[in-house]
């Protein structure tokens, strides 16, 4: 109870512009009190020699002279030394950022409510008649706006309650006896009905699209996850081998310096070997040298042959044999036969390591794009396809812009030789590679005995049965027979298709996302195959033809 009566004296000494506390207290003639700086504030901004109460309104004229009021300076000081701080604003004012009662004077309390009716914002006490009021019974309640303004006509000056659909904008109802006579127009109500359901369906679609996307995303998370744990094995992996190959290598290295240092070691042992015994032998002759040198000088005949014919077994040598000095190429032949083989290590890993690089797939990851419904949505992505001579095969004659092809009767042409030319099939590719989204349509003059409409990359063979459209794994193509029959196939394997007959076929292509669709196009598309897999490589357009005097057209 104290606190209470504490905060209720604490209202009392509040500047009800401000408040706070009153600093400066001034009293105007009819009573009310302010500080001294808010009301000469609030004055001027009227800019106006009369001036008036914030509260009661009273006018006063001229603007009275404002003089400190020292009792209430007293009292605001008495309760600041009580420790007392400055009382916090009710919650209930409204404050700058609020929308204000329009009913409240002198301080505003907080609307709870914005009559779209009266054009006015309520406080709760001023709100009560128009729930209690039957008068108010029709009257539209919102969550306080500050932009009630701008329902009303500021022509007329009359709430837009009309919405002109011709206009597609709000009006009052003078405006759709004026301008807008005539046009097709509803209630605003009505129009905010339809809409919301619009709304609603709108925001059904967009969660149904963050739950995709969602989903997408814990799709792309986990294709992180798998992509770093097999590059982490495929690392691992790789350390592993290279590993065992430089041990491998090192191990040889080792092996071969050992052997080579052996190989050094008896033959140096053999040389030092046959050097101590040449030594000795020249030690021995020069002993024998010396003797013969000494024999020389004696003078006696007798002496002389006596000694000389017992040192005649000292000029016969004990190893007649002469030692033969080779370069030795031991070793040159090493380093040449390493030489070799490091050129052959070289050639295996050039040729070797291409193959390698493919294996390391490259995934193109990317936001998945709606697929087209419509022939329109399809020809968007529409891509302009020309056929390469040098793929066609010698029965097939091309024109228009070498976009047509003619099975010719009876003879070949003769196209120059060329490589990439097919051989046994009557069968020609595009010169475009495709490595995005692409559609395209081919159509037939006639019905012919058949025709082949591919994709495949541009590896395929082009001799033998294995360079037919579909008999191998690098070509798609749907079989368009003249029985009014289809068949996709694909490595072989043939997947009938039962569809009405027609002369225009159109293929569509995402090759990031592993879709490829050939329709039957008429007024509306209809689906004759889908596939979904993987595409690593470029692909080509492909067509087939069999059926003299028969043409296709890439449009």
């Amino acid at each position: 109870m104290a606190q209470q009566k504490i905060h209720t004296e604490q209202e009392k000494l509040c500047c009800s512009i401000c408040l706070d506390l009153l600093r400066d207290p001034v009293t105007l003639p009819c009573g009310h009190s302010y500080c001294m700086s808010c009301v000469k504030n609030y004055w001027d901004e009227d800019q106006e020699e009369t001036c008036s109460c914030p509260q009661c309104r009273q006018f006063f004229s001229p603007r009275p002279v404002l003089v400190k009021n020292i009792i209430l300076a007293d009292l605001v000081e008495d309760l600041k030394k009580t420790g007392l701080q400055a009382a916090p604003a009710d919650p209930c004012y409204a404050g700058a950022e609020d929308v204000a009662c329009d009913f409240c004077t002198g301080t505003k309390m907080k609307a709870s409510k914005s009559c779209l009716q009266c054009l006015v914002s309520y406080c709760d006490q001023h709100l009560q008649p128009h729930y209690k009021s039957a008068a108010f019974e029709k009257h539209k309640l919102v969550d306080p706006t500050k932009k009630l303004q701008e329902n009303i006509c500021t022509r007329h000056n009359e709430v837009m309650k009309i919405f002109c659909r011709t206009d597609q904008q709000c009006i009052c109802y003078l405006c759709s006896m004026d301008e807008h006579k005539g046009h097709n127009t509803i209630s605003a109500a009505a129009e905010m009905t339809e809409k919301l359901g619009e709304l609603g369906l709108s925001r059904r679609e967009i969660q149904q699209r963050v739950q995709d996307r969602e989903k997408e995303v814990k799709q792309l998370q986990q294709e992180a996850e798998d992509m770093n744990r097999s590059a982490d094995k495929a690392v691992r992996d790789s350390e592993k081998v290279f590993s065992g190959l430089i041990s491998l290598i090192e191990k040889k290295s080792f092996d071969l310096i050992q052997q080579i240092r052996s190989l050094q070691m008896n033959e140096v042992d053999r040389v030092k070997e046959l050097q101590e015994k040449l030594q000795q032998e020249i030690t021995e002759l020069k002993r024998k040298d010396v003797e013969l040198e000494k024999l020389s000088h004696t003078q006696d005949h007798v002496q002389f042959l006596n000694i000389y014919l017992s040192l005649t077994h000292l000029s016969e040598p004990k190893n007649p044999a002469s030692v033969s000095i080779q370069p030795l190429h031991y070793f040159e032949d090493v380093t040449a036969a390493l030489l070799n083989i490091r050129d052959k290590l070289q050639n295996i890993l050039s040729e070797e390591w291409d193959k390698i690089s493919q294996r390391v797939k490259h995934p193109e990851i990317s936001l998945t794009q709606p697929e087209p419904k419509t022939r329109t949505d399809f020809l968007q992505f529409s891509c302009d396809i020309t056929l390469d001579p040098n793929t066609a095969n010698p029965q097939l004659l091309l024109s228009e812009g070498n976009r047509r092809i003619t099975v010719v009767r009876g003879k070949q042409l003769h196209h120059p030789h060329h490589p990439d030319r097919f051989i046994q099939n009557q069968q020609v590719l595009g010169t475009k590679s495709l490595t995005s989204r692409h559609y395209w349509e081919v159509e037939m003059k006639e019905p012919a005995l058949r025709v082949l409409v591919a994709v495949t990359l541009k590896d395929i063979s082009r001799t033998g049965h294995e360079s037919r459209f579909g008999n191998n794994d690098t070509s798609w193509v749907l079989d368009h027979s003249d029985t009014c029959s289809y068949e996709f196939i694909h490595n072989k394997i043939k997947t009938s298709i039962s569809a009405p007959e027609s002369l225009r076929l159109g293929v569509y292509l995402d090759h990031s996302a592993g879709i490829l669709s050939f329709y039957s196009v008429s007024n509306i598309m209809n689906l004759l195959h889908r596939v979904q897999t993987t595409f690593t490589r470029p692909l080509y357009v492909g067509l087939g033809l069999y059926g003299y005097d028969c043409s296709v057209k890439l449009c």
